[in-house]
């Protein structure tokens, strides 16, 4: 049960403008409707179409694979985002890559706690695991992960999922489902719902979304035991409104998975393709096995290091859009050591560390460390380096999200003074 007698926390300071840029972005998602079946229509044949992938040239991703992808390859000819089908299917290599990283939600690190964060959110243990699109259509399934190589090509009990006997759906048919497949259980936790049997999901609520998740995932049998017919397990995860309890719940409670953080989501957040606010992830090392990032050989190094793009005037960016710039390398550096632009740099942040004025980055000591694996496709995003700076300094805490709850409860419980007329 969660504690109840906690009391919020001096007030930490500013270093990110996540707050404001939540309240854009649903201000945004109401103004922009889109051609939402369309959109469905489009990823779901691209996913069925597009040029598999070496494996081997996959990245092994724990933490990264919430990053996205650079809007920009200055390096290449950069894939749009709304390439067709047809265009999109014969992308190879970083460039398929980074296409197909676009179509995934991908939630930003919380850096600060949410307004309102029992009224307005659900929060869920996400598993660990590989993050990935499954696609049923055509009496086929296959699971595509971010970096768009096919994961598994198999039969389901999905709507159009199999060529089964009975088989549900349509020849018209098609469901996409956000997966994260986990690995000792040999089951596809679904953690989002973005069509279902033909209908897109796209511009619906994440609580109508979640709703149809449990209800619609139930009745087409994808949660029973693997078959002939159905070679793979589907399974919706415990989602729970952000209350104490909630959260509690989500943060200490039994799993069948293995957990890897905590996902909060926005109710009324829309299926929106890249990096967003009103998704957000959270870990510390009771939920977690990785919390701080660790490189090639395991190892947590002494120094925090990121990923950075080059762009063509020298400026070193996130993956966001628009991208954050931490900072700028000389001329004649980039001519004496066969840099490029669009290349992705590694850098370990110095003594004097990363210093913020209203909650946006002023100054960055960085130190270059040389290129990134020649297999990344992006660099960090902006969220993810300051979480990896607040947890190396100053961590988020779970007393503070439960302590920011309850200051939220108590503000709601407070009389407020109404106006009689006379």
């Amino acid at each position: 049960m969660a504690p109840h007698d906690l009391r919020r926390p001096s007030k930490r300071a500013a270093i990110s403008d996540q707050q404001r840029r939540r309240e854009l972005s649903l201000l945004r998602q109401s103004q922009n409707r889109r051609d939402a079946q369309q959109q469905a229509r489009c990823l779901a044949s691209s996913i069925l179409s597009l040029n598999s992938q070496n494996p081997e040239a996959e990245i092994e991703q724990t933490d990264g694979e919430f990053e996205t992808s650079s809007e920009t390859d200055r390096g290449s000819v950069t894939p749009s985002k709304d390439l067709d089908v047809r265009q999109a299917s014969k992308l190879k290599g970083a460039e398929a890559r980074k296409w197909f990283a676009r179509q995934l939600m991908v939630p930003e690190w919380m850096i600060d706690v949410p307004n309102s964060l029992s009224q307005d959110w659900y929060v869920f243990a996400r598993p660990a695991g590989k993050r990935c699109f499954v696609v049923s259509s055509n009496g086929t399934t296959v699971s595509r992960q971010r970096n768009g190589s096919i994961l598994h090509h198999f039969p389901s009990a999905l709507p159009a999922g199999s060529r089964s006997r009975n088989a549900s759906g349509t020849g018209q048919s098609y469901c996409i489902l956000d997966c994260i497949f986990h690995e000792m259980d040999q089951t596809y936790y679904v953690i989002d719902m973005v069509c279902w049997n033909g209908y897109s999901l796209y511009d619906c609520t994440s609580e109508f979304r979640f709703y149809w998740l449990n209800s619609k995932l139930e009745e087409s049998g994808a949660c029973s035991t693997p078959s002939h017919y159905h070679r793979f397990r589907f399974c919706p995860i415990p989602v729970y409104p952000c209350d104490q309890n909630g959260l509690w719940t989500a943060y200490t409670g039994e799993m069948p998975y293995v957990k890897d953080g905590l996902l909060f989501y926005n109710k009324h957040a829309h299926y929106q393709t890249g990096n967003t606010p009103l998704v957000l992830v959270w870990k510390d090392e009771s939920c977690s096995q990785y919390v701080i990032d660790t490189d090639s050989k395991g190892q947590i190094p002494s120094q925090q290091q990121m990923v950075l793009e080059l762009q063509n005037d020298g400026k070193l960016a996130t993956s966001d859009d628009p991208p954050v710039v931490f900072g700028c390398l000389d001329r004649d550096f980039i001519e004496k050591t066969g840099l490029h632009p669009g290349n992705l740099l590694r850098f370990a942040v110095s003594d004097g560390g990363l210093s913020f004025v209203d909650g946006k980055l002023e100054n960055a000591d960085l130190i270059y460390l040389g290129k990134a694996n020649r297999a990344r496709a992006f660099a960090d995003s902006y969220s993810k380096v300051l979480f990896q700076y607040t947890v190396r300094h100053s961590p988020l805490k779970i007393d503070e999200l439960l302590a920011a709850i309850n200051s939220s409860n108590d503000q709601e419980d407070k009389p407020r003074d109404v106006e009689m007329a006379g």
